[in-house]
């Protein structure tokens, strides 16, 4: 069913495509209301190292632009081949325990942030944790 065009929806089209004025992005009033920003950062593949500097610089730059939460990936470590290394940690060769393990004990990090699920960090079915950064003054 095809339904004709009005003489009125017509002219209003023509005058909106001649208009300067542009529609109002949605997307950008939706993040200006919204108090919970969100940002993931997957850390699969990562070195321990590797892994503590980004979550660093994405909890820095997360904070500076008023993002309130980072979801981050890190697998369940159930295939890290440190497992097998006597000489190791089990538990802090695995991102999922060393990442929030180095976040806690960085002061400088901890003061941006609210809070940390430990819940999911200590469930082995889950391979990702969340941050909650704290409002920046």
């Amino acid at each position: 069913m095809k339904k004709k065009l009005s003489d009125k929806d017509k002219k209003d089209w023509q005058a909106f495509i001649n208009s300067s004025h542009s529609l109002e992005n949605k997307d950008q009033i939706i993040q200006k209301k919204n108090f919970t920003l969100e940002k993931s950062i997957d850390l699969h593949g990562y070195s321990l190292e590797q892994a503590n500097q980004e979550i660093k610089k994405i909890i820095n730059d997360s904070f500076l632009k008023g993002i309130r939460k980072i979801n981050v990936i890190t697998g369940k470590g159930l295939r890290s081949k440190n497992l097998d290394n006597p000489y190791q940690s089990k538990n802090l060769a695995i991102l999922k325990y060393s990442v929030p393990d180095y976040i806690s004990n960085n002061s400088e990090l901890m003061s941006k942030i609210s809070s940390i699920d430990s819940d999911a960090i200590d469930s082995p079915s889950k391979g990702s944790f969340e941050i909650i950064l704290k409002k920046r003054k």
